[in-house]
């Protein structure tokens, strides 16, 4: 199929959505919540790629989904996490320098992601809870974290883990997402769909969260708090999937936490950046002492 043809069908189905959403505004607002959350708890699938030197494989478990991790080196650990839609082999520019300066590291795919099983709601499926879990559990079962790097939603998903109580003597954001929540307004305005709908769809997402929405408002949560650890914000001003915004409101809310901004990059080529990752290396295996958690 052309490109131009595939484009004219993509382009022929949203209007076909937006139109189907208009009608449930109107007549059946809980059924638009529905599908709403259907579509939102939907990301756009990053075509696998091999994480460089190959490492060692394990699956764990994971809310009844298994894991897949794979481990480079020894040394003090550093965590891998990559964003909404990707998979692990996005932060293989890390791997190999990590381990030359003496550290394991050890990366994952989130499940319905890249190698790993389903999550909760069924393959290619997630939520944002979901990530932090398997973080979480990952660190759980692979040791002490020294360090996190996380890309995007992951990014979000790390910082969660760590206002939770997972800890970490340091922790990289890349093109994190702030508050996903508020995103919600910008996904009903993209599709088309009014008040009712969008209620109806954060009602779903609450019980599917298990928690209050706002626990998710990473920059309201992290403000304040003295016992955080060192944190690095890098974000590209012309990222036009996540806005730098995002990530100045993390790093300002953040006691003791640096922004890098770059220009140019987007929200992707940012992780092959040698500068970039130049910077994220030299945060995580910084040797003046982090603060106490």
């Amino acid at each position: 199929m052309s490109l131009v043809r595939k484009s004219t069908i993509v382009r022929a189905k949203f209007t076909a959505l937006k139109a189907t959403f208009r009608v449930l505004e109107r007549a059946a607002p809980n059924v638009g919540g529905a599908l709403a959350l259907r579509l939102w708890c939907t990301p756009r699938h990053a075509r696998p790629a091999a994480a460089g030197t190959p490492g060692t494989r394990r699956r764990i478990t994971v809310h009844g989904g298994e894991v897949l991790t794979e481990t480079w080196g020894e040394g003090p650990t550093v965590y891998l996490a990559h964003g909404w839609g990707g998979h692990r082999g996005q932060l293989a520019g890390l791997v190999d320098p990590l381990v030359a300066a003496g550290y394991r590291v050890v990366a994952f795919d989130a499940l319905s992601h890249g190698e790993s099983g389903p999550g909760a709601l069924g393959p290619d499926r997630s939520t944002l809870p979901e990530f932090a879990a398997a973080l979480t559990a990952v660190v759980a079962e692979s040791g002490p974290a020294h360090g996190i790097v996380a890309h995007s939603m992951g990014g979000t998903a790390a910082a969660l883990a760590v206002l939770d109580g997972v800890r970490a003597s340091r922790l990289a954001l890349v093109a994190p997402v702030a508050e996903p929540i508020g995103q919600t307004a910008e996904f009903a305005k993209a599709l088309g769909f009014g008040e009712r709908v969008h209620a109806a769809m954060l009602r779903r997402l609450r019980r599917l969260a298990g928690r209050p929405l706002t626990d998710f408002d990473i920059p309201a949560r992290a403000a304040g708090r003295a016992d955080l650890p060192p944190l690095l914000v890098v974000h590209d001003v012309k990222d036009r999937e996540v806005a730098h915004a995002n990530g100045a409101a993390i790093a300002e809310s953040w006691p003791g936490a640096r922004l890098v901004t770059t220009e140019g990059l987007g929200h992707r080529r940012v992780l092959a950046d040698q500068d970039v990752l130049r910077a994220v290396i030299g945060f995580v295996t910084a040797h003046e002492p982090a603060a106490a958690r």
